[in-house]
């Protein structure tokens, strides 16, 4: 079976990752100087995985052709000091607006809720590991446009695990994958209902 990362990419694809520098720089994300360097390496790409490393640390990451084709990055052994730990135990975390998200994130809750709204979070990493453990607790996890969500690895007894946004990563907005434990609590994924009501109303 083919490696997907080794498939050929086309001028077309490099024409796109390159416009996405251009784009990141133009948003301050990145310097001149580092566009010249990373343009280097997305015009001498050759296959899908020569293309990821100039673009992993931009969102959107790999034109939607290339990403289509190649799958999901390989995922990286998150180090348990990366991990940014939020509990509470019978209280209520929050976070809302344009705050830190970090690619790694452990949520423990007894009989409390965590409710985490990433949907106005202008800068967010391209993979978010996700562990929860929930007691008789709630979890909520709110994604913006475009998001993903991985819960295959969640297990439970009593508990509920509701998803509605899509499980495979797409060619914009964050994936989560999310493993742990749901004892008689809940987890819910969702996207944001700003984003439908501006859909409604127009």
């Amino acid at each position: 079976m083919t490696d997907p990362d080794s498939l050929r990419i086309s001028d077309a694809d490099r024409e796109a990752a390159a416009k996405r520098l251009h784009d990141a720089l133009g948003e301050g994300r990145i310097t001149l100087a580092e566009l010249e360097e990373r343009l280097g390496v997305v015009y001498a790409a050759r296959t899908a995985s020569e293309l990821r490393p100039p673009l992993s640390d931009l969102p959107g990451g790999l034109p939607p052709a290339v990403a289509a084709a190649a799958g999901p990055a390989p995922a990286r052994p998150v180090d348990p000091a990366e991990r940014v730990h939020l509990r509470t135990g019978a209280g209520t975390v929050k976070r809302t607006g344009d705050w830190p998200v970090p690619a790694a994130l452990r949520l423990t809750t007894s009989m409390g809720t965590i409710h985490l709204d990433l949907s106005e979070v202008r800068t967010l990493p391209s993979r978010i590991d996700v562990e929860v453990s929930t007691g008789m607790g709630e979890i909520v996890l709110v994604l913006p446009e475009g998001g993903t969500a991985d819960v295959d690895g969640v297990s439970g007894s009593w508990g509920e695990v509701k998803t509605k946004v899509p499980a495979s990563p797409g060619s914009s907005g964050p994936h989560l994958v999310v493993h742990g434990k749901v004892g008689m609590g809940s987890l819910t994924i969702r996207g944001s209902r700003k984003g439908w009501w501006k859909a409604v109303l127009g």
